[in-house]
C-alpha cells in the first residue's frame, strides 16, 4: 500500500522537518491551484512524470511557471527522449494519481526506480508548497528539510536548470 497523506506528514515530523499543512479543494492544474491558494507565499511548483525511451523513469518538479522544453530536458539532463508516463505507471511507482504529484510521492519509490530532478530555483524559495501525496491540500516545507526528505528515501536530487520562464 502506498504511504497516506498521515504516513508523510508523520514521516516528516520524525525526521525533525518544520512543515504546515493548508487543506483546500482539489486542485488538478497550475491555474486552479492559483485560484486557491489565497496569499501562500514561497514557491509554487509543478510536477512531471516522465518516461524515458529507455523506460527510465524521472519525477522533474519545477517553478509552477516554467515552459519545460522536454527535448531541451532530456539532452540536458543526458537522458533518452522524454514522453509522459501513464497513469498506472505512476501509481505503481510513486504511489499517487494524477494531480498529486509532488517530490514527497518519492516515499513510495522503495526501489528508487525515479530519477528525481528538482529546479535550482525553487531551492532558493523558503518555503516550497508541495500537495502531500494528495491534491486537497499544500505542505509547506523549507528547501533544506526538503532535500533532506528526499535523500532519507533514498533519492539523491539532482539539481538542475528547468527552461524558461513561461510568458
Amino acid at each position: 500500500m502506498p504511504a497516506t497523506r498521515a504516513d508523510l506528514l508523520a514521516r516528516l515530523e520524525s525526521l525533525g522537518l518544520a512543515t504546515e499543512t493548508v487543506d483546500h479543494p482539489p486542485v488538478f492544474t497550475v491555474e486552479e491551484a492559483k485560484a486557491h491558494r489565497g496569499d501562500l507565499s514561497g514557491a509554487h511548483i509543478k510536477n512531471l512524470f516522465l518516461k524515458d525511451k529507455k523506460g527510465g523513469l524521472w519525477l522533474v518538479v519545477c517553478m509552477e511557471d516554467r515552459r519545460v522544453d522536454m527535448n531541451a530536458l532530456s539532452k540536458r539532463l543526458g537522458a533518452p527522449r522524454f514522453s509522459f508516463g501513464k497513469p498506472d505507471l505512476l501509481m505503481e511507482v510513486l504511489g499517487v494519481e494524477p494531480g498529486s504529484v509532488t517530490p514527497f510521492a518519492v516515499i513510495n519509490d522503495g526501489d528508487a526506480r525515479v530519477t528525481l530532478v528538482l529546479d535550482e530555483e525553487l531551492l532558493r524559495h523558503d518555503p516550497v508548497n508541495c500537495h502531500p501525496l494528495v491534491n486537497t491540500a499544500t505542505t509547506r516545507i523549507g528547501p533544506d528539510a526538503l532535500l533532506r526528505f528526499c535523500r532519507d528515501t533514498g533519492h539523491e536530487p539532482v539539481i538542475s536548470v528547468i527552461d524558461e520562464r513561461a510568458g
